[in-house]
């Protein structure tokens, strides 16, 4: 599904609609190129799962927890990693299965080891309508989003009325 966004907070606003629809045990795979927006994506999901401090990407520290309402937020960042065994290292299955949501910057390397996730392609939209603007394409892999991938889709259809 193919949605627009115009702005920033249009951004947080998509990702707090889809973490209405995730649950603990539940992967969201962010992908796209540097400041594209998954930071921010992951800032507007955060705060809808009840993240009560600040989310910032965890380049560094590679996952960040948050303790949200009844979940932890793992929010992971695979930018610098290169290596399936780094990113196996991580335990993100684990950390999913654990107690919490795990939401992951630059996921698309790890896709093909994380069944059933919702996978959240952010990218530019065109430059001549503002910097801002943002074609954020959703997918869902496996049994898990099967069940709840049309509501999320009639939930976000207002976000469909732009072309991308």
């Amino acid at each position: 599904m193919r949605l627009h966004s115009s702005n920033a907070e249009e951004t947080r606003e998509i990702a707090s609609v889809v973490a209405g629809f995730c649950r603990a045990g539940d992967t969201v795979l962010l992908s796209g190129e540097m400041g594209a927006g998954k930071t921010v994506f992951a800032q507007g999901f955060g705060a809808a799962v009840g993240v009560r401090e600040p989310i910032t990407s965890p380049t560094f520290t590679l996952v960040n927890s948050h303790p949200a309402e009844g979940v932890t937020l793992h929010h992971a960042d695979l930018y610098r990693l290169d290596r399936t065994a780094e990113i196996a290292d991580l335990a993100l299955a684990e950390l999913a299965e654990l107690d919490g949501i795990v939401i992951v910057e630059w996921g698309e390397v790890t896709a093909d080891d994380l069944p059933g996730h919702l996978a959240v392609h952010i990218e530019p939209g065109d430059p001549d309508d503002s910097e801002d603007v943002r074609c954020i394409e959703l997918s869902a892999r496996g049994d898990r989003w099967a069940a709840r991938w049309d509501r999320l889709s009639e939930r976000l259809g207002v976000f469909r009325g732009e072309a991308c």
